[in-house]
């Protein structure tokens, strides 16, 4: 499953993204950071290439200062105020929201960690255990869950948890679903057992450890059954299984969270933390230095990347290795992108080093991505779209091939249709709009009219995009789980329909023959290299066919104050995933 990040809409894949650790005005260094205080970052993070985020280094460490215990507020700043806070549905896919009410306060059956740079998965403390799984003759996986996991109301998490995901998700009443990917492959979920949830598939699915979490967590179905879910959550919620809880969500203004009484694990050491919502990237930055907020994991902007390479008040950390792909999405199903030599042509009329250069040259990256799998499923990538590079000979060819000629203008025209088109994105991303500015330029040297038409970030993922009201846009998938998931950006199934109570992530409206079949055998394959096999054809017939056009990985980018102890890289659950572990100091 993905989200999209604008910012960034995780719909991150932005996965999410990451925050990297360094001790309260130390730094430290691992194969895919840079942490840096007031001195100047000399490190420098090498071009993501492919799929695939290069080593840093780091400047030597300082001494981090005493913690004082502190019942002031932690306040960070927040690039993007989600929709609602019902992640089940459609209104719910921001990635900001997941990483400020989701990550936080709803439980999850498994954990995302980072080894170096290396993501893999563990059993979440909900569960006792790894889960045993048998694979014949139907796959059954059966969750033992902690006896110590309770909601805050004191109530046990049981398996009745497990099955009310499930029905919400995909059983017969379900509606307006974001994405029921993986649990429309579930059969029946047995929950007769409160502290056993069974989980039986209709067929074998690879990645079932991403059921149950995601970037939906669990909910509790003892508060929730029999009412509007949606009533009950979008406005926030009051219920966690979270080290914390919402206390409030003042529209336009913050998020408040506070500890979970009732948790427990690791129990928050920070009384209060406010996100401000400053969905103004510049201001963001402003008010990071004036000290307005002590935190910021901003869109990386030319103006942050110039503070880190010249040296920021305070810690920050940087990454190519995400979870997160940014790209030129094209609606397949609207001029002039209904037909693939359009697109490919807009493939070749486009210098994508020369557009990543220009945005994220400061930090080390300077080739685009060349697959839709993100960085940190690199081996699952294949290297296809580096096939497009401009060259507007084979534009020419391919847009006189099919029926076009360019007129006295020098755009392309076919049957009084010119090749002009809107490039959509979120309003205020100085860093986008530098995007656009780009593509306008290249795309009419090439024989194309560009224009930019951006719009709030809830209208664009929540209504525009899904509605397949565009013919392109730029923004960033962003993964919620280290494992591929462009099933859910590219099955046919997934295009939003009557059929699938328009739920589904498919914005594109992709469809390649032979692609379903790639897709499905993907989710299937428990073997790992073939697995990797299928993923690489499946990159193939997508660059072939230039469903659309991949530029950056969009690199992580996180400053905080020296009064902080405790951020650490995770780029799938975001920059506040272990936030009950920190520590501020007067």
């Amino acid at each position: 499953m993905k989200r999209t990040s604008t910012g960034a809409k995780m719909a991150a894949l932005l996965l999410g993204t990451a925050v990297f650790a360094a001790a309260c005005g130390s730094s430290t260094k691992s194969a895919d950071t840079t942490t840096a205080t007031t001195a100047k970052a000399s490190a420098t993070t090498a071009a993501a290439s492919g799929s695939t985020a290069a080593p840093t280094t780091a400047p030597a460490a300082t001494t981090a200062p005493t913690v004082t215990p502190n019942t002031d507020p932690l306040i960070i700043g927040a690039e993007q105020e989600p929709d609602c806070a019902d992640f089940i549905n459609s209104c719910g896919g921001s990635s900001w929201g997941f990483w400020m009410m989701g990550v936080p306060v709803l439980p999850r059956a498994f954990d995302t960690v980072n080894d170096k740079g290396v993501y893999s998965v563990k059993p979440s403390n909900i569960l006792d255990g790894e889960p045993t799984v048998v694979s014949a003759p139907k796959q059954v996986v059966t969750y033992k869950i902690n006896p110590k996991a309770v909601w805050s109301t004191g109530d046990p998490i049981t398996s009745a948890d497990f099955k009310y995901m499930f029905e919400q998700i995909a059983g017969p009443d379900a509606k307006d679903v974001y994405d029921a990917t993986g649990y429309d492959k579930i059969e029946s979920v047995d929950a007769s057992k409160p502290d056993t949830a069974v989980v039986t598939f209709k067929e074998v699915y690879a990645d079932w450890k991403g059921l149950f979490g995601g970037s939906y967590g669990i909910m509790p179905s003892k508060y929730l059954t029999g009412k509007d879910r949606n009533a009950e959550m979008k406005d926030g919620f009051k219920f966690s299984g979270g080290p914390w809880m919402i206390d409030k969500w003042d529209k336009g203004v913050s998020i408040t969270l506070v500890p979970n009484p009732k948790y427990w694990g690791d129990k928050p050491k920070i009384s209060k933390v406010v996100f401000k919502i400053i969905a103004d990237t510049a201001a963001e930055f402003q008010a990071y230095k004036a000290g307005e907020v002590s935190m910021i994991h901003p869109q990386p902007q030319i103006a942050v990347v110039d503070a880190i390479t010249a040296g920021v008040e305070g810690n920050s950390s940087y990454t190519a290795n995400t979870g997160s792909v940014e790209a030129i999405w094209l609606n397949n199903s609207k001029a002039p992108f209904d037909t693939p030599e359009v697109r490919q042509a807009l493939a070749y009329a486009i210098d994508r080093d020369g557009v990543v250069n220009k945005l994220f040259g400061g930090l080390g990256v300077k080739t685009a991505v060349q697959s839709f799998n993100p960085p940190i499923v690199s081996k699952f990538a294949g290297s296809d779209f580096s096939v497009y590079k401009k060259d507007l000979t084979k534009v020419n060819d391919l847009m006189t091939k099919a029926g076009w000629a360019k007129g006295a203008d020098g755009i392309y025209a076919k049957a009084g249709a010119r090749a002009s088109f809107a490039l959509r994105t979120t309003a205020g991303n100085k860093r986008r709009e530098l995007t656009q500015e780009i593509l306008i330029a290249q795309l009419k040297d090439a024989g194309f009219e560009m224009k930019a038409d951006n719009a709030k970030a809830g209208d664009l993922f929540g209504k525009i995009l899904p509605a397949g009201d565009f013919q392109a846009a730029v923004y960033a998938q962003v993964a919620t789980f280290p494992l591929p998931a462009l099933t859910s950006l590219f099955l046919s199934t997934n295009i939003p329909s009557d059929a699938n109570k328009q739920s589904g992530t498919n914005w594109t409206r992709t469809k390649i023959a032979g692609l379903d079949d790639k897709l499905q055998a993907a989710d299937k394959e428990l073997d790992e290299a073939k697995r990797i096999a299928i993923s690489k054809d499946i990159d193939k017939l997508l660059a072939a066919d230039a469903t659309s056009i991949p530029l950056d990985p969009l690199p992580d980018i996180t400053l905080w104050s020296k009064k902080i102890t405790g951020p650490t890289d995770n780029t799938v659950l975001g920059p506040f995933w272990n936030m009950n572990t920190w520590t501020l100091s007067k």
